[in-house]
């Protein structure tokens, strides 16, 4: 099981690498209003979701490729103007220029170096022209972070957490959007302390944190790969963070 499907199965949430301190932030620089038609990949529990529609978007909808995933975000969805899908985020077959606010989190840093770059033409497909396109991913620190390093540490986030992470230096994330047609208008950056006890009871509230300490304590399975990955976070903490870029479709 990957690691953030394990997390979500021990009561975890917000399974963001920046908490949802700057989900928040993303959605505040994408200035959603009443008259946006909104898309969002891989929505994943629908934290984010849900904060999207409280602004009362003109239409949303999420393109999931996990059908359990999909069948839960529908269920508090408005039927009358929002949906999730199932798909890919590389080929959505949503019509082109469909939508004018995109966003995605945590799920760029999975892809391949390719995939990363068949999303990114997909979000500019189907975005209108001065559309906004909002990330929030997983980043390594510094740029200049020496490649064995980097190399080492993609492939022990890739052994712990069971999906091929392969997160990017900042300039590397700007770089590859601004390749592909879109002008960077703000990027914000925060610690990744996604596994940390401060992190968590913010993200969670007391009580949510209270619930998965208990599901962990009485899975031993669970606990072992949970310890692994805070680990892991740990030992490299000097060169991980989360970052957000909020984007523009260039005219």
């Amino acid at each position: 099981m990957p690691g953030h499907w394990l997390l979500a199965k021990m009561g975890k949430r917000v399974l963001r690498p920046g908490g949802i301190e700057l989900t928040k932030k993303m959605i505040e620089h994408l200035h959603i209003t009443e008259d946006d038609d909104v898309a969002e990949f891989a929505p994943g529990l629908g934290v984010t979701s849900k904060i999207v529609l409280d602004k009362n978007p003109n239409s949303y909808i999420a393109i999931e490729q996990n059908d359990d995933a999909a069948k839960q975000v529908n269920k508090y969805l408005p039927p009358e103007k929002a949906a999730c899908i199932i798909g890919d985020a590389q080929n959505t077959k949503l019509p082109s220029q469909s939508v004018n606010v995109l966003y995605g989190e945590a799920m760029l840093t999975m892809q391949s170096p390719k995939q990363k770059e068949e999303i990114i033409e997909e979000a500019y497909r189907i975005l209108r022209k001065g559309g906004r396109y909002g990330i929030h991913e997983l980043c390594l620190n510094p740029n200049t972070i020496d490649e064995e390093l980097k190399s080492t540490i993609q492939r022990d986030l890739a052994n712990v957490i069971r999906v091929n992470a392969k997160p990017l230096t900042v300039f590397e994330w700007k770089s590859l959007f601004e390749n592909k047609g879109f002008n960077v208008v703000i990027i914000e950056m925060r610690p990744m302390y996604l596994l940390e006890k401060k992190r968590m009871i913010q993200d969670e509230g007391v009580k949510g944190f209270a619930t998965i300490v208990k599901n962990i304590a009485v899975n031993p399975d669970a606990r072992k790969r949970i310890e692994d990955m805070r680990d892991t976070f740990k030992k490299y903490e000097k060169y991980l963070g989360a970052i957000s870029i909020v984007m523009e479709k260039q005219e």
